[in-house]
């Protein structure tokens, strides 16, 4: 940011040349900038940006967004149009006043330069704040909207350097645009490369998880071969098994060797040997649908470490490169993934409420992560139900409940995708049988559905809802893959 000695001379210059200019256009490209478009001058920057906060001139007006700022709003209302009557160092630190006339109203734009706690400011000519660039919580908290203008608390001002002090009048405006355009490239690039890097570790750090997870599924998984040799063994004595019957001895086929055959003695003879058929095929289907994950996740680990090493060869100061690189739909997906929620965006906002901070926490969802990152949600009541399925879910969504049985609404947050990981959808029903009162059951049947098929009738009890379309998944209980998703409670 600059010193007051540099500040002084930048409003000296100014003060020379900027009376009787008229202001032609206001921009606010971002959170820290304004840009005035000023006739027979040119581009005035105010920058209130965290140690880059300055005055300079700029030789084109950057890009506006879509939608006016709301800073950039009240300006426009405000002083369109208005001439500038002067320019003039506010107070004793480092504040810069610049003075407007708008048909006879006045006003002062106030650039305060004071590290973290920069800000512009708008103000009446009597000194009443009516609007600042950054939130006045976050930089003055003493002043209000609609109260007095006072300056920030004395103290001794350092009068510093002046880095452009070899500069002619006529070039040190520009001068410190340039230096401070390098800075932010340098800052920018600094910053890319740091989420750059983030993103990637923690995409590797999500699929070394995944691998690990998906191993001790591999581990837990029955042996499907030993399924098909005692059902092929059982076959060869099922005239010897009677009803009732918990066991049977037979011989193995290649070793001589006795083998117990386990049975269900609540099933027919026929029936035990149809079921080590099912789960044959079953485990057998499953084995390979692991294996299969198990290769999808190390070739993705092959490729982002490859992603990893071009990252390191590339010039860490050179934001255009990195940019470049960022733009690959690989990295570009990765970085969207990876991105940092903001403060409050774990449960999204539901229609007509203003704030989440207004919604008790009885009604907001315990929430979970999946294996695949993705969020699951279950609720805490039937009013909680009822305001998370039928207020805060998206249509994409899936909905799980326990067919014939009361529990919990579960919803898992697809983000989007039309098709889920299987392994995110059987964690959601592991939570939906888990609050339900079926809790201890080995085996339940869940029905999912897209949460736009789920409506609530009119005038029905908290909870109630009518589900139309989806599935009913046959679940097979897993107590590994339960206590893997209860333990990855996210804090609310």
């Amino acid at each position: 940011m600059l010193s007051l000695a540099e500040l002084r001379r930048a409003v000296r210059i100014l003060a020379d040349r900027l009376p009787g200019t008229r202001l032609e256009r206001i921009v606010q490209p971002d959170d820290f900038t304004v840009v005035l478009r000023l006739r027979t001058f040119g581009n005035l920057l105010l920058s209130c940006k965290p140690e880059l906060a300055r005055v300079s001139v700029v030789e084109e007006v950057p890009p506006a967004p879509a939608a006016p700022l709301q800073f950039a709003q009240l300006l426009r209302a405000r002083v369109s149009g208005a001439r500038v009557s002067g320019v003039r160092i506010a107070g004793e630190d480092r504040q810069a006043a610049v003075a407007l006339d708008a048909g006879g109203e006045c006003f002062e734009l106030i650039l305060s330069i004071l590290g973290s706690r920069s800000n512009l400011y708008l103000t009446t000519g009597e000194g009443v704040v009516l609007g600042a660039l950054r939130r006045l919580e976050e930089t003055r908290r003493e002043l209000a909207v609609g109260e007095p203008w006072r300056d920030p608390p004395s103290r001794v001002p350092r009068e510093g350097s002046d880095r452009w002090a070899g500069e002619p009048d006529h070039r040190y405006l520009s001068a410190i645009e340039e230096a401070y355009r390098k800075l932010e490239a340098a800052r920018k690039a600094e910053e890319l490369a740091r989420r750059i890097g983030q993103a990637l570790n923690r995409e590797m750090e999500f699929l070394d998880r995944k691998a690990s997870n998906l191993a001790l599924d591999r581990g837990a998984a029955e042996d499907a071969e030993e399924m098909r040799r005692k059902g092929e063994l059982l076959k060869g004595v099922l005239h010897e098994v009677r009803p009732g019957n918990s066991s049977v001895a037979a011989e193995d086929f290649e070793t001589g060797e006795p083998v117990t055959i386990p049975l269900d003695p609540q099933l027919s003879p026929a029936a035990n040997l149809e079921q080590y058929f099912e789960r044959y095929h079953r485990e057998a289907r499953r084995r390979a649908a692991l294996e299969e994950q198990m290769r999808e996740v190390a070739a993705s680990r092959a490729a982002l470490g490859l992603l990893r090493t071009d990252l390191q060869t590339l010039d860490s100061a050179d934001v255009e490169t990195l940019e470049k690189f960022a733009a690959r739909p690989e990295v570009r997906r990765l970085l969207a993934r990876h991105a940092p929620k903001r403060k409050g965006a774990g449960v999204p906002r539901p229609r007509g409420a203003a704030k989440k901070s207004d919604v008790p926490g009885r009604l907001l969802p315990k929430r979970y992560r999946s294996t695949d990152g993705l969020e699951i949600w279950v609720g805490r009541s039937d009013e909680s139900n009822d305001y998370m399925t039928t207020r805060l879910a998206r249509g994409n969504d899936l909905f799980f409940h326990l067919e014939g049985a009361p529990g919990s609404h579960v919803i898992l947050r697809t983000d989007g995708r039309a098709d889920p990981p299987a392994a995110s959808v059987l964690e959601a029903c592991e939570l939906a049988v888990h609050h339900s009162r079926q809790k201890g059951a080995t085996r339940a049947d869940v029905h999912v559905s897209p949460v736009k098929n789920v409506r609530k009738p009119a005038g029905a009890k908290p909870g109630l809802v009518y589900v139309s379309r989806g599935k009913t998944i046959h679940l097979r209980r897993d107590p590994k893959r339960l206590e893997r998703v209860l333990a990855a409670r996210i804090e609310e």
